[in-house]
């Protein structure tokens, strides 16, 4: 049974649970788990570890674990924590904030939202942080939840048997007491972390694919991404045909999708003592008018394919395309969007092909697309 915790918004009630686990408000009990398939089950009771003796990272904020299948980023100075803090804070009114945190790690930032009077959900996937994070909640009274999870692995889209740090949203946020809202609502909950840079691309489109069917985490609403990314794959977030050799399907679908803005600009030794390029606090938050009569979260993946071809022959003509994609009378398509068939796709912006997109979605033509035989789902 959850009993709801006092001073969070009404419309995110974190749940503190009766014999939860030590890092994380998940417990094994048969009766919470009524109505979760069985294979979501399996792997839960992982959750309550076993307390180790603190690394007092608070003293140490560079120190990182030498051993990891993953190499990840950690914000390790605390005056970038408070300068971060005052950024995120002054992009939203609300003192009562709710932030999901990813990979907190050593808690740096975890600690400076807490002093911000925010309520933290810490999920990190490194064992070894969780002492020190668990040893922090005890001291702030109920604006601290720790959980065993990846936030970037969450919601395999080809998942089996799911393990922790792996999890279903659905099910976490279910014990979190996070409630869904109406997508013209205004942002439910704030994520904030760092992606991996390993794989920033491959969990680029994983979010995207999330987004726009409106599953995992954006089932719940429009919910806003605070991320430092690499400035290399910024840069390629924000491109448009006025800088082409960075211009591609990522580039449109985020920009349709999201209100793309940058924050803050670090070098990536500042955030982890590691000499590298400038990372790019950026924030994502979705618009209210993504989704129309036209672009669905039901026929998004023709609009990704649609994308995928077209810049896969980025240097084929806008009439070229049309041709290869639909056999809707092209003319008639470009009469409609006022474009010329001569120019190259790769002039088109952002909005330009969604209005594409939805113009040939509303023709009155019993079929509308041309497909190859195989479709990709992802673009690495």
């Amino acid at each position: 049974m959850s009993v709801p915790v006092a001073g969070l918004p009404p419309r995110l009630a974190l749940s503190a649970f009766a014999g939860a686990g030590r890092f994380c408000v998940l417990g094994s009990g048969a009766a919470r788990w009524r109505g979760v398939r069985a294979g979501h089950r399996r792997g839960l009771s992982d959750l309550h570890l076993q307390l180790v003796p603190s690394q007092g990272f608070r003293d140490s904020p560079s120190w990182l674990p030498k051993y990891r299948s993953e190499p990840k980023s950690y914000v390790t100075s605390p005056k970038l924590a408070t300068t971060l803090v005052q950024i995120l804070k002054k992009e939203r009114k609300n003192p009562d904030q709710l932030f999901l945190e990813c990979n907190p790690g050593p808690g740096i930032l975890t600690q400076a939202l807490l002093e911000s009077k925010a309520k933290v959900i810490a999920l990190e996937s490194n064992r070894t942080f969780l002492p020190h994070l668990e040893s922090l909640r005890k001291k702030v009274n109920g604006k601290l939840e720790v959980v065993y999870c990846d936030f970037f692995k969450m919601d395999p889209r080809n998942f089996g048997i799911v393990k922790p740090p792996i999890m279903i949203s659905e099910t976490l946020f279910r014990h979190l007491g996070i409630e869904a809202v109406p997508w013209s609502e205004d942002t439910p909950l704030r994520v904030v972390g760092i992606f991996p840079a390993k794989n920033e691309k491959k969990i680029l489109w994983k979010l995207l694919y999330d987004l726009y069917s409106s599953t995992s985490v954006y089932s719940y609403g429009r919910v806003e991404l605070n991320m430092f990314i690499t400035e290399r794959e910024y840069e390629k977030l924000v491109a448009s045909p006025k800088n082409p050799h960075l211009y591609q399907a990522l580039s449109v679908l985020w920009q349709v999708a999201c209100k793309i803005k940058l924050l803050h600009v670090k070098p990536l030794e500042q955030i982890n003592k590691q000499v590298g390029q400038n990372m790019c606090l950026i924030q994502l938050t979705p618009l209210p008018n993504l989704f129309t009569e036209n672009l669905t979260s039901v026929n998004y993946d023709v609009f990704f394919h649609m994308l995928k071809q077209c810049f896969m022959k980025r240097h084929f003509k806008l009439m070229d395309h049309l041709q290869l994609l639909s056999p809707v009378n092209a003319t008639a398509i470009l009469k409609q969007i006022e474009k010329h068939g001569d120019m190259k796709i790769t002039d088109l912006y952002p909005q330009d092909f969604k209005q594409l997109f939805e113009t040939i979605e509303c023709s009155k033509e019993s079929c509308r697309w041309l497909f190859d035989d195989c479709m990709e789902e992802m673009i690495m």
